[in-house]
């Protein structure tokens, strides 16, 4: 009973780590301070904006990504215009950006999502619900983040194989080239004794025309 209890308990610790629930708070976008619904996930950065991009995706949608090396505004994502029920009945822009939460914590990142209407921040003017709705929206990511972090964890691997199985035939290749040389090496080593042979029967040869001297 207390390795049950034990085992819940390290399940329930490892999801709240792996996902806390979403709030309010700001981040700058557009040259001034935007509030904006945020959640942190236990996963990489990349993780976590493809799955929101991929969710977004299957509603039909693709994002506009804030570029330049000027723009302060560089790796939002702005899906324009978007229509998500599970968050309002009305179209608006969501304004997203993700951020590894520190240099150290490398699989942990923040989701920030601005929601906005005409370049004007909609959280003041959004009721409660909807807020709420956007909160659960975060909330209920988490399978599609575990779901991409996995994908990236297979990719990696596959990658890792085909590096492997590319250094294989490399040294393959090198073994039988290797090989090869070997195998001239040792003909011109028989073709070389040979020659010795025949050069040391025509030095024979040469001596015993010596007329001897006396």
């Amino acid at each position: 009973m207390k390795r049950n209890m034990f085992t819940l308990l390290f399940a329930v610790g490892f999801v709240t780590m792996a996902s806390s629930q979403a709030y309010e708070g700001t981040i700058q976008y557009d040259k001034k301070k935007q509030r904006a619904v945020m959640i942190d996930y236990g996963f990489t950065a990349e993780a976590v904006e493809n799955a929101f991009v991929q969710k977004m995706a299957r509603l039909g949608y693709k994002p506009k990504e804030e570029k330049g090396i000027l723009n302060k505004d560089k790796g939002f994502l702005v899906f324009k215009n978007s229509y998500v029920t599970d968050i309002s009945s009305e179209r608006m822009d969501y304004i997203v950006k993700v951020e590894r939460k520190s240099r150290k914590e490398k699989d942990e990142a923040v989701l920030y999502v601005i929601l906005s209407r005409d370049e004007k921040n909609l959280m003041d003017a959004l009721s409660p619900e909807d807020i709420g709705r956007a909160k659960s929206y975060l909330n209920n990511l988490l399978p599609d983040v575990e779901a991409a972090s996995l994908e990236l964890e297979i990719k990696a691997q596959e990658e890792a194989i085909a590096k492997a199985e590319k250094k294989l035939r490399d040294l393959r290749d090198d073994q039988a080239s290797l090989e090869k040389k070997l195998a001239d090496n040792k003909t011109d080593q028989e073709n070389t004794q040979k020659d010795i042979e025949n050069q040391r029967q025509s030095l024979g040869v040469l001596m015993g025309k010596r007329k001897p001297s006396f």
